[in-house]
């Protein structure tokens, strides 16, 4: 079964952090990734730009309305996330407690219940 974890970052929180924490996390991201790309559960994962950078896109009587920054204001958004494929969704919890910033950020877990493969 695939799983996306979802990464839900407060940037307060992580601002707060002491410079040396935070480079602690950071170093223990690529080992973490190896170890799951080597079980064969990690299908991908991408880091994602802060809200002020997106752009929402609605269709309105089918005029596109276009406009800056997030869809809601909030003091966390989705940060990033990681596609896995495993046994279980309590493997799936289990991988999203090792995740290197858990204990900063929150991670939500969803199934994947549709994948195109593109």
């Amino acid at each position: 079964m695939k799983y996306m974890i979802m990464i839900t970052m407060n940037p307060t929180a992580w601002d707060a952090l002491p410079e040396e924490e935070r480079n602690e996390v950071v170093a223990r991201i690529d080992p973490f990734m190896k170890k799951l790309t080597e079980s064969g559960e990690l299908l991908g994962t991408q880091a994602l730009g802060e809200p002020k950078e997106s752009t929402v896109v609605r269709v309105r009587d089918g005029v596109p309305v276009v406009t800056d920054g997030p869809y809601a204001e909030s003091k966390e958004y989705l940060a990033g996330f990681y596609l896995v494929e495993c046994d279980s969704k309590e493997r799936a919890i289990e991988i999203a407690g090792q995740i290197p910033d858990a204990h900063i950020n929150a991670m939500e877990i969803r199934p994947v219940v549709y994948s195109s493969g593109v």
